[in-house]
Parts: structure tokens; sequence; C-alpha cells
């Protein structure tokens, strides 16, 4: 969801950040997110690009951005024009005014009229930057600007002839986040927080996973946000399946409860999971499991701080892990030994984190050539160790040996159905890391407390 908490002076502070890199005699040009059909003439609810949004707070689709350093204007937006027809069935539009009153674009034109106005703004200049190869469609617009501006090099015109990838510049720009992005996403977080918090407060056994999946809906609506990705509502062995999102199955006495769910909120993401009994009482297994994997992410987030290294929670959290199943008997083995030929894989096979903000995935590079990026203050990062115990299976073991894992098949009914993974949203500082998720029950006791009430 779009509320617009971030001021418009802020985009304009991006705005003329991005265009010092890209320096004089270049261009940058952004298309908003199409429209996207559900079915027939129904469409999904439409989310903004998120380059386009960090740069221009602009929130409807059929839009173009050029950012021209050092031009009068250098900021231009192309939008849809009021149309009071259209918005009596679809919403209100901006239009140009609207784009320039309230998104601060200097000039601001309707979409139909770009290529009259952009095509003598691209003359002469050396460098475009632009998102290549995301949007097919969008590439052969620059492309056929870039070809109208070739066919006048006999009036001595000169055309573009530097293509930069935009993300060249901008993705470092959206890694580290600032202040006002900060807050947003500490909000963001509150909210998802509040219905995890729910989650433990309501669940029982006999319900069904959709249940718990609607108090999420309720709570993030009802606090303006959105989903920030479909949440994961796993029960019993379910929680064993990575990326479960079916949400269909009713939640048995005695199992295991994961939730990995996010709210959005203005345009920015929070990403938790967590994981508790469906019938309030962690088993011994349960709890031995649960344990290990919380003193795994206690460990990774303590590295998540400036000069350390984005893999460094995640060799933090493998160690943890690889030593409490040793010393469980679920691997054999010295710790090394293990941790070098990937055997703890058949229970964690996924990474500890990645970077959040404006997308859950968000982007920025993990590594620069060789070498795994350091974190810096401003940086978020999700962390998030697991371990999975699925129920023993033809099936499962084919589906692991694929990727070249091969499961323990002997693994014993008590630690069966068993999937846990706790996460958690982390803000590195310039000390200690900030928890931005903190407010969400993740001791046992807490959670046991939550669910008593």
């Amino acid at each position: 969801m779009f509320a617009r908490a971030i001021p418009p002076e802020v985009f304009a502070r991006r705005r003329r950040a991005l265009m010092e890199q890209m320096g004089p005699n270049s261009v940058a040009l952004l298309a908003a997110a199409p429209e996207a059909p559900r079915n027939r003439d129904v469409y999904y609810p439409y989310r903004q690009d998120s380059d386009f949004y960090y740069l221009t707070g602009f929130p409807e689709p059929d839009a173009i951005a050029a950012l021209i350093p050092g031009a009068e204007p250098e900021f231009l937006l192309f939008c849809r024009d009021r149309d009071p027809q259209m918005e009596i069935w679809h919403g209100r539009r901006a239009g140009p005014e609207g784009a320039k009153e309230r998104y601060g674009a200097d000039h601001a034109h309707p979409i139909g009229q770009i290529d009259n106005i952009l095509l003598p703004l691209l003359e002469n200049r050396e460098r475009i930057f632009y998102p290549i190869g995301y949007r097919p469609d969008f590439d052969a617009k620059v492309m056929g600007w870039l070809n109208q501006t070739r066919a006048k090099s006999r009036t001595g015109v000169q055309a573009p002839t530097i293509f930069i990838a935009l993300e060249h510049l901008l993705h470092p720009m959206r890694r580290c986040k600032d202040v006002e992005e900060i807050a947003v996403m500490r909000e963001s977080a509150n909210i998802a927080c509040a219905a995890h918090y729910r989650a433990m407060q309501i669940c029982q056994p006999g319900m069904m996973e959709y249940e718990i999946e609607a108090e999420f809906f309720h709570t993030f609506l009802r606090n303006g946000a959105g989903w920030s990705y479909p949440a994961i509502v796993a029960g019993g062995d379910n929680s064993c399946i990575l990326h479960y999102t079916e949400n269909n199955a009713e939640l048995r006495d005695g199992d295991i409860l994961l939730i990995d769910a996010g709210a959005e909120l203005d345009g920015y993401a929070s990403d938790i999971t967590r994981t508790f009994p469906i019938n309030g009482r962690f088993s011994g297994e349960q709890r031995v499991i649960y344990e290990l994997v919380l003193a795994a992410q206690q460990a990774a987030i303590d590295k998540v701080r400036p000069g350390c290294h984005f893999n460094e929670p995640h060799d933090a959290a493998v160690r943890v892990l690889t030593e409490g199943l040793i010393e469980l008997g679920l691997l054999q083995g010295d710790v090394d030994a293990v941790i070098k030929a990937e055997r703890y894989k058949q229970f964690y096979m996924h990474r500890t984190g990645h970077w959040l903000g404006m997308d859950v995935h968000d982007v920025g590079s993990y590594k620069i050539g060789e070498d795994w990026q350091v974190f810096e203050p401003g940086m978020v990062t999700t962390v998030e160790p697991g371990l999975y115990f699925p129920a023993s299976g033809q099936m499962i073991d084919e589906c692991w040996a694929q990727l070249g894992i091969h499961l323990k098949t002997d693994l014993e009914e008590r630690w069966q159905r068993i999937g846990v993974r706790i996460e958690d949203d982390v803000l590195v500082t310039d000390g200690e890391p900030e928890v931005l998720t903190a407010a969400a029950p993740k001791t046992i006791d807490d959670i046991e407390a939550v669910m008593r009430r």
C-alpha cells in the first residue's frame, strides 16, 4: 500500500543524487509498472514499480519519467491526463497538473504526447540510463526513440551511443536506507508483528490454515497496509515446504505451525517468520529443535554489524545448527567436515538472509567481484535460519536427491513433521544490530505465555 508517508522532498533528494552520478549529456528513462490482468476484465490490485516509485513517488500506471541532468527541465513526468468519465469508474488521477503540484515534476505532459516532447530532449545526449531488458515493450519504445533520433544525423543531430543499465547507479542507492525509509520500515514491521502476535493468541487445533491467514489480512488492512508477499501458513508437514502457500489444511493438535508473513506499507516490506505449537505447548522434540534454531539466529544476528560481510551471519548459523544436529545424533562426524561436505543441507537447505526494502528480496549485490558485500549502516537484511524434518517418504527422498541432497531416511518418527524457521528484519547501525521485528514473540516462554491468554 502507498500512503505517501515519505514527503516529496525526499524523492527530489534521491533524483538529485542520481543525476549527480549520471553526469552531463545524459538522460535516464523509467517506466511505471503496467497493470496486470487477473482474468478476463479483472485486474490485480495495482503495485507501482519499485525503482519508479523510489525516484518519483508517483503511484499510477501508464507513466514515464525522464531525468536530464543540467537541462531545463530536469524532471519530466508523462502520465495519464485527467478524464472525468474514467475517474468516475476507476478512481482519481493526478493528471499533469497534479504531477507537478504533488509529485514535484518540473514539467508534466499527457502520456500521449511523449514522442513529440521527449525526442528533442534526446538529441546530442551521449548516454541513456534505463532498466535494460526488464520490459520488452519499454525496450522497444526506447529503441524507437533512439532510431528516430538517429534518423536526424544528416541535420547534425547526434544520437546517444552509450547505454547503461540504470540499476548500476540506482540499486546501490536503494541498498542503504535513509532515515525516512527506516521509519516506514519500522512501522511496517510493527504492523506485521501485531499480526503474528494475534495469530498466536487465536490459534488452536481444528482451525484451518486460511483462518489464521485471514487474521493477518485483517490486521494489515486495518492498519493501512497490505501483503508484502503471499503468506505461508504451514501446519505439520507443510512447515517443511519452504514456499508453501496453499494454506488450506486443518491444524492438528500436537503439530507445529510455521507462519512466514510480512506487511507492505508505503511501498516498504517487512518479512517475519514465527513458528509455534498449535496447541500452545512445545513438545520435547519441537522444543529442542526450536531452541537450536533460535540459538543459530542469535549467533547470526550478532554478525550483522559494520565491517562484517554478508555471508558471516550464514556461516555463524550453519555452525550452530551443525553442532546441534551432531549433538542430537541427527548428523555424524566432525563439525568442520560436515560443514565442508554440506551435509547439513538435508535439514537446512536455504540461505540465512536477503536484503529487504521496497522489495521483499530487495535490490543490491551480495558480492563485489569475488568478495562478499560488507555491511554498512542503513542496510537491512533478514536473518532466517531453519531446520526441516519432513515425514519420510519415497517422493520426498527423490526430490531432495535430485538436488544432490540425500536424506537420512531412517529418521525417527518423533523428529518428523517438524519445520522451524525464525526470521527477523535487522537494521545495520553504527553499533548493535537493531531488530526491527523484535515485537513479535520468539522465545519459548514468551510464545507459550501469549498462547495461554
